[in-house]
């Protein structure tokens, strides 16, 4: 049976690294794009021998995703942030959030379901757009740094396992 793409689920947080106070704020995405899809961007070492065989070593992945368009709406912590950033040029770890990958398709206990949080930073590519709105696309940089858990998307909340 084929999973259909509105149950992978990506939350990114809206409360960076740099705020001093407050919790975790989870913003779904997806709400104007028609796709979202990391690229993994392997580091790839091909060498052949004299043997004529050839080896294949894969030692890293720089994984990023573009979110592109994101429409800005009045009240939305997401886009009063990535306001934040461009209006403060905010640049190292100001950009730091994480964002967590839900898997929708497999609930697991008092509705949570199994997740990936992942270390990332937020590049704003651009601001302003056509006359269907104002747009902030951004770029999600992530870290390689993760936490497997559950997440309930009812209470936005990520539970580490």
């Amino acid at each position: 049976m084929k999973i259909e793409r509105k149950y992978m689920a990506h939350y990114l947080n809206a409360h960076f690294a740099n705020d001093s106070e407050g919790t975790a704020e989870y913003v779904r995405l997806g709400k104007d794009l028609e796709e979202y899809s990391p690229e993994l961007s392997a580091n790839v070492e091909k060498k052949q021998n004299i043997l004529g065989n050839t080896s294949v070593t894969i030692d890293s992945y720089q994984k990023q995703g573009e979110v592109s368009p994101y429409y800005a709406e009045k009240g939305d912590p997401l886009f009063e942030k990535l306001q934040a950033i461009i209006d403060g040029n905010m640049v190292l770890d100001d950009l730091k959030t994480d964002i967590v990958e839900v898997k929708l398709w497999n609930e697991e206990a008092s509705g949570a379901f199994p997740a990936v949080r992942e270390e990332c930073y937020i590049e704003v590519s651009s601001y302003g757009g056509d006359t269907t709105g104002y747009q902030i696309p951004f770029n999600i940089h992530y870290t390689g740094v993760k936490t497997t858990g559950t997440f309930n998307p009812s209470t936005k909340a990520f539970t580490e396992a």
